[in-house]
């Protein structure tokens, strides 16, 4: 099989394009693109699906998290090749019939936002948080959302958006 080198790669050697179905969102897509894609570019750029932000590249501000099998994982460091046959959720996939999550609403009305950069990542990590976890203490938040930066220094609105989606949670008794 012929190796292509994908340009400004320093001389990453990839394998040529070919056909992935994934299941994006609840939805089966078919994606034709080289295995070692990130995961994020390609659902940024094929799908359209810009709520994951590139952020460092490197795994370490939590900015492109999505759930793969509904666990939270960095989107740039996952490779198309990667996904198999697991289900990808997105930041947009989190919403039902147009109806804002516990998670999403809880943040809105916390304020847990100022430029909003980091705000897709953090979302998706509490949701899975409160999936897992549906009342963490605050050790456990924090030690779940390690490793999410908010170049706004909005913490402490994001901790008080958890706890009230927590609150709502266990008052409805329903899931994130």
């Amino acid at each position: 099989m012929r190796s292509w080198v994908l340009a400004g790669s320093r001389g990453v050697h990839v394998s040529p394009p070919r056909e992935f179905r994934l299941t994006v969102n609840g939805e089966p897509r078919v994606i034709s693109a080289a295995a070692e894609r990130s995961l994020l570019s390609v659902v940024r750029g094929e799908l359209g699906l810009t709520g994951a932000k590139y952020g460092c590249g490197e795994g370490e501000c939590g900015s492109c998290t999505l759930l793969l099998a509904g666990h939270p994982v960095r989107s740039c460091q996952v490779k198309l090749g990667e996904v198999g046959t697991r289900e990808v959720t997105t930041v947009e996939g989190l919403a039902r019939e147009g109806c804002l999550t516990v998670v999403q609403r809880a943040f809105l009305e916390a304020g847990a936002f100022q430029c909003g950069f980091c705000t897709p990542g953090f979302i998706v990590g509490v949701t899975a948080l409160l999936r897992e976890n549906p009342s963490p203490t605050p050790t456990e938040v924090r030690e779940a959302l390690d490793g999410h930066l908010c170049r706004c220094g909005g913490y402490l609105a994001i901790l008080s958006a958890v706890d009230l989606a927590a609150k709502r949670l266990a008052e409805s008794g329903g899931s994130a």
